[in-house]
């Protein structure tokens, strides 16, 4: 068809190079001085939205707790997750909006009709935030890692099956087969979770037993290579965590323009939830992601005037409990012996005995924390599966609620009285029943239950001291020194919500299987006989046949009162005004989880 007024072919030329070069980038509309520089690979990941973005601008919010680690495979505590599941992604996503999972850096995948063998085809030209190729290579090495039995990494649970890994092979640069020795259930969210790290940046790392501490906060940014469709910019300690685009990401909107719209994504440090509250107030930061319950008709309220609309997301996927030190003495040490209870043999001895906790259980009064530390905008929850996951919820899975009259006749039973009339009780050796629980000090509403927790054991005459610690002090106790009687947290849902995400709580040898990390062998029958029923949940059968091993295995818990339980959140969160696609969800990260889609609506510049 001819064209009217071409253009000189020089021109054209040059006009065709410049395209090349940035046309990727220019989003209509858009005020940023943004140009996308790169070319976009062969398999772009095209994202359907509700609205075409601008570039330009940042979004803000509020970190409680400075990251341990920059390493996704490594990272645990939600202080870390919140920044590395930004930073690096796997083979598929969980999209929160749709509940479904999603190609990610694998375009499409093949099931086999025994459904044992996967293969995953992956986007020819991505690339990692350095610009170097990634190709299968990348993948066969992130799982190698993940696999390592030094490292021991909490994904590796979820991609073991009957004891064994997944075979897994590259027959080219842009295919992955993986073959499973049984039916895999959560086959795509499992592998899925294992966060695809450069090769050719850490292999060395982890052939030198360096690769725990690669990645670590101290790494210059430049230096974090990330697979994710954002890149490390600058660690401030105490200050901040700025986020910027990877200039690589394959993900482009329906235009073709490349992703994320946003400068920077920033986690301000702040010292508790307080804080930011105050920091959102005078909007330096743009969404909270934790509120605590007695202000949520305050921000209701405010809503028109501070510019912001607060969503109201339901119960949390995110439990709350306690548990007991069931742990033993890992390393040697003055005065303490490998294979000993870690807290001793006096309390051990106590924690240990299942009518011991599921006394602690009956003392605790939860309507009344309810009433009072979520002013009514909590319910009940006796499961790692909250009631906010509509498929697995099953009410008539309850566990040892309040009953302070039950609570004392089973510590009688164990032959706990006050044999010296100080209200405190004491076992036959004349040991006061006492201990000290800890729980991380940034959070407000913990502290609260913690002290109710207190009061209510007071009343059957357990002695409990609330110890509030930096949430670092506390990761250590959990997980390297064991230098604790009790713990107050709780546990992120696993993305999907599924029982079998939540394999490495369930299982023995599970790092967050939090009272006895680790166990070479299920140190009671009832461990025993939840690690073969996680095994029967994860390798298949029909639906209705993983909610009966999911329902027996919740019985268990709640009848050894391994975790004793509290209420979970109706959680409300508000997120300032002027971002399109913004799209909050009940599910984990739930304003963070599409931010490489979201966009300033009237952007401002970069700090």
């Amino acid at each position: 068809m001819p064209r009217l007024n071409a253009p000189p072919i020089s021109f054209l030329l040059i006009a065709l190079a410049a395209c090349a070069a940035g046309c990727a980038g220019a989003p209509s509309g858009g005020g940023s001085k943004f140009v996308d520089r790169e070319p976009l690979p062969a398999d772009t990941m095209t994202v359907p939205l509700p609205e075409t973005g601008i570039y330009g601008g940042r979004f803000v919010i509020a970190a409680t707790s400075a990251p341990r680690t920059f390493n996704a495979l490594m990272a645990n505590e939600s202080s870390s997750t919140d920044i590395t599941e930004r930073l690096f992604v796997g083979l598929a996503m969980f999209d929160n909006a749709t509940q479904t999972s999603t190609p990610m850096i694998a375009r499409s995948w093949d099931v086999s009709p025994d459904g044992l063998t996967w293969t995953f085809h992956l986007r020819h030209g991505a690339c990692f935030s350095d610009g170097h190729p990634l190709t299968a290579d990348d993948v066969l090495f992130s799982f190698a890692a993940a696999y390592d039995t030094v490292l021991s990494p909490s994904v590796q649970s979820l991609i073991t099956i009957d004891g064994r890994p997944l075979a897994i092979s590259a027959p080219d640069s842009y295919t992955v087969i993986m073959r499973a020795p049984r039916r895999h259930a959560i086959m795509l969210g499992a592998v899925s979770s294992v966060p695809i790290m450069p090769k050719h940046v850490l292999e060395g790392a982890l052939r030198a037993g360096r690769f725990e501490s690669a990645y670590n906060p101290g790494t210059a940014p430049e230096s974090v290579v990330t697979s994710g469709p954002w890149k490390l910019a600058q660690v401030l300690p105490g200050e901040k965590v700025v986020l910027k685009r990877n200039p690589y990401w394959f993900g482009v909107d329906a235009k073709g323009h490349r992703m994320p719209y946003l400068d920077e994504l920033v986690y301000l440090s702040v010292p508790d939830q307080n804080t930011a509250a105050l920091k959102f107030k005078a909007g330096e930061i743009d969404a909270l992601d934790n509120v605590k319950p007695e202000d949520y008709q305050t921000y209701q309220d405010g809503q028109k005037a501070g510019n912001y609309t607060l969503y109201d997301l339901g119960p949390s996927l995110n439990t709350l409990f306690v548990w007991f030190n069931l742990n033993r003495v890992e390393k040697p040490a003055p005065g303490r012996r490998v294979g000993e209870p870690a807290v001793g043999a006096v309390k051990y001895a106590w924690f240990s005995d299942p009518r011991f906790r599921r006394a602690v259980s009956m003392a605790i009064d939860r309507d009344a924390i309810i009433h009072s530390v979520f002013f009514n905008d909590g319910m009940k929850n006796w499961a790692v599966i909250t009631p906010a996951a509509r498929e697995w919820y099953d009410p008539s899975l309850t566990g040892p609620d309040y009953d302070p009259d039950q609570a004392r006749k089973l510590l009688a039973e164990m032959g706990l009285r006050d044999r010296n009339g100080d209200g405190v009780l004491e076992d036959a050796g004349g040991h006061p029943v006492s201990f000290t629980i800890k729980t991380n000090s940034d959070n407000t509403m913990r502290v609260q239950m913690m002290n109710f927790v207190k009061d209510d054991l007071a009343k059957v005459g357990i002695r409990c001291m609330p110890q509030p610690l930096e949430m670092k002090a506390v990761v250590s106790n959990i997980r390297e020194d064991f230098q604790y009687d009790a713990m107050l947290l709780g546990l992120g849902s696993a993305v999907p919500p599924d029982p079998g995400m939540a394999a490495n709580v369930y299982r023995s040898s599970g790092i967050t299987h939090f009272w006895h990390v680790r166990q070479r062998r299920p140190a009671t029958p009832e461990e025993a006989r939840i690690d073969s029923l996680i095994e029967a949940n994860v390798t298949g059968g029909s639906l209705a046949e993983r909610k009966q091993t999911y329902a027996e295995m919740t019985r268990i818990l709640d009848d050894q009162a391994f975790f004793i339980w509290m209420p979970v959140l109706k959680v409300k969160i508000p997120v300032r005004n002027g971002f399109g696609n913004l799209h909050p969800t009940v599910i984990p990260h739930r304003v963070l989880w599409n931010i490489d889609r979201v966009f300033a609506q009237h952007p401002r510049p970069a700090a």
